[in-house]
């Protein structure tokens, strides 16, 4: 790995803080060994940014273990940083995306999203089925909020990137589900509106490839307008999605 500027230069903090704090990272750790490192107070873990150079190549290393095994493509850096895992970008733009990344990352894994519903209801009463509805609603507002996160504010399936279309789907309904599973990130899909009325109904689902399957209720204009045989699979699966989904396939009959 190149040579880290140790201790860091001025121009090096500046665009590291600049970095962490546009990300979600606005808490100053303090430094050690070239690493600045920052934290949130939202977003769980630590982030350690170092530079080799005001012109890169840059680093950062993270402490959270859904993120560094979920983080995607960067690139991982030859050697160990202060975290668990470490990504080398060669420029500034890749550094902030990839902390954008951590961070959203950060705020629904893997039980961050169960904490805060926790701390929003621990004092509220359940006695009547008002109650109950509304902290129903709180929940799923928490579990929505978690699912833009996770999936970038985008339908993994179709790409459709505007709020207003998107749906949190639990692949496993809401009323057979402990809160556990409920805020469970890996237990939702964020899916186009279209999407999302044909999965919760069990019309499609989707293999462990992420490949759309139709039901034969769904009808020839339903098909259609989904674009079942020219949809691409669905993207960013892990397996604890997939076991959900071999569950989901169960009940509504897929083979």
């Amino acid at each position: 790995m190149t040579a880290l500027e140790n201790p860091p230069s001025f121009i090096i903090r500046t665009e590291a803080q600049k970095a962490a704090s546009d990300n979600g990272f606005r808490l100053e750790r303090g430094v050690e060994g070239g690493w600045l490192r920052y934290s949130s107070t939202t977003a769980w873990g630590s982030v350690w940014i170092a530079g080799a150079g005001p012109n890169g190549p840059w680093f950062a290393s993270v402490d959270h273990g859904g993120v560094a095994s979920e983080i995607g493509s960067f690139p991982s850096s030859p050697a160990a940083g202060p975290g668990i895992a470490t990504f080398v970008f060669e420029t500034l733009s890749q550094l902030y995306a990839a902390l954008d990344r951590i961070y959203r990352l950060a705020v629904s894994l893997p039980n961050a999203p169960l904490a805060r519903f926790q701390a929003k209801t621990t004092a509220l009463p359940r006695t009547t089925e008002a109650e109950r509805l509304m902290i129903q609603r709180i929940g799923q507002d928490v579990f929505r909020d978690a699912l833009m996160d996770y999936w970038g504010s985008r339908c993994p399936l179709t790409g459709i990137a505007d709020a207003e279309l998107l749906r949190a789907s639990h692949i496993e309904p809401w009323s057979e589900c402990t809160d556990e599973k409920r805020l469970d990130v890996h237990n939702g899909l964020l899916l186009s509106a279209l999407w999302d009325a044909a999965f919760d109904r069990g019309l499609v689902s989707f293999a462990d490839d992420g490949t759309p399957l139709a039901s034969p209720k769904l009808t020839g204009v339903a098909r259609a307008e989904l674009r079942i045989e020219t949809t691409t699979p669905l993207r960013g699966l892990r397996d604890e999605h997939r076991a959900n989904l071999v569950r989901h396939r169960a009940r509504h009959g897929f083979k």
